[in-house]
């Protein structure tokens, strides 16, 4: 008798090992895009994630005239909250690593550009953005505790990472729920922990193609276990003027206009999201030659970037060990 009660419990163990979870999947919209959250367990998280998307957007979102940054922005406050003193911290050591290729502060000229949430300038030219550029430069702003001083008409714009910082906000959240597999995307800023516990296999992304027609297709698919990945390029966010020039929404910090590199789309696998979308913006107005000089130094972040070459034709560079799938 007791050997066949041994034989049910293994059995019951057995079975239940092989039990598998399905997975959850919240999604929706959020900050102007899409979010997709999937993750293995057997609670909805959905009021948690709804009410994080609410504070971050409280936070900085540009579009929400009483967020912080907006009242900031108006000189109307300078008091933040832990969300916006993260980013804005982590927005500062970017800045002087890329030396000021990457600056929330451009935001006055993309505006300007009719890329941002304010009203665009008409008749634009090289005076108008010469003095949008005197505005320029986050070394010019301060933070003291939960104080921010900057100067007057200097437009503050975290919108080149807030969605990765969401990404993280969200992991993060999950982690401390001690769930060990999941795939959040934002916009398509991800970032993975663990597997695709349901199927039994690791977390498959895509790298898009820049098709400026709206269509879209994979470039290169990979695997991605505990990093975050962010894209940026000129391939969905664009305006063409009336000779058929095509002007992209990532602005040189150092000129004020827009982006003129042969650059498509930058891909970039880090630790966080926020750090992974704050490179891709920046490696966006640097150039090839200047972001392989950069990588030289910084082994941590892995890049993909599709450029076109002098024919016009598709190239792919895969830089610090970029997976290949």
């Amino acid at each position: 008798m007791k050997y066949v009660l041994n034989l049910s419990l293994l059995f019951f163990v057995i079975v239940s090992c092989g039990k598998k979870t399905k997975n959850i999947i919240l999604e929706g919209p959020v900050f102007g895009t899409y979010y997709r959250v999937t993750y293995n367990a057997e609670i909805s998280y959905q009021k948690q994630l709804d009410s994080l998307f609410y504070v971050i957007n409280k936070s900085m979102s540009t579009y929400q005239v009483n967020s912080d940054i907006s009242k900031l922005n108006r000189k109307e406050s300078h008091v933040v909250d832990a969300h916006f003193i993260k980013v804005f911290d982590t927005s500062k050591e970017i800045f002087k690593a890329t030396n000021g290729a990457f600056d929330p502060t451009i935001g006055a000229v993309v505006n300007a550009w009719d890329f941002g949430p304010e009203e665009k300038i008409t008749n634009l030219n090289n005076f108008k953005i010469d003095s949008l550029m005197q505005l320029v430069g986050f070394d010019k702003v301060r933070r003291t505790e939960a104080t921010i001083r900057k100067p007057k008409g200097t437009f503050i714009d975290f919108n080149a990472v807030a969605k990765g910082y969401a990404v993280d906000v969200i992991s993060n959240f999950f982690d401390s729920k001690r769930i060990e597999n999941y795939l959040v995307d934002i916009g398509g800023e991800l970032r993975a922990r663990g597997i695709n516990k349901e199927k039994n296999i690791a977390w498959k992304v895509g790298v898009e193609n820049p098709n400026f027609d709206g269509t879209q297709s994979i470039n290169r698919a990979l695997s991605l276990k505990d990093e975050a990945m962010a894209t940026s390029g000129t391939y969905r966010k664009f305006k063409m003027d009336e000779h058929g020039n095509r002007y992209a929404h990532i602005i040189d910090t150092k000129t004020g206009y827009p982006s003129k590199t042969s650059l498509l789309s930058i891909t970039v696998i880090a630790e966080d999201c926020m750090t992974a979308d704050a490179f891709a913006t920046a490696f966006k107005s640097m150039g090839i030659e200047k972001v392989k000089a950069f990588l030289e130094y910084h082994p941590e972040l892995k890049v993909f970037l599709i450029f076109e070459n002098d024919n016009k034709v598709l190239e792919t560079l895969a830089l610090n060990g970029f997976p290949e799938n």
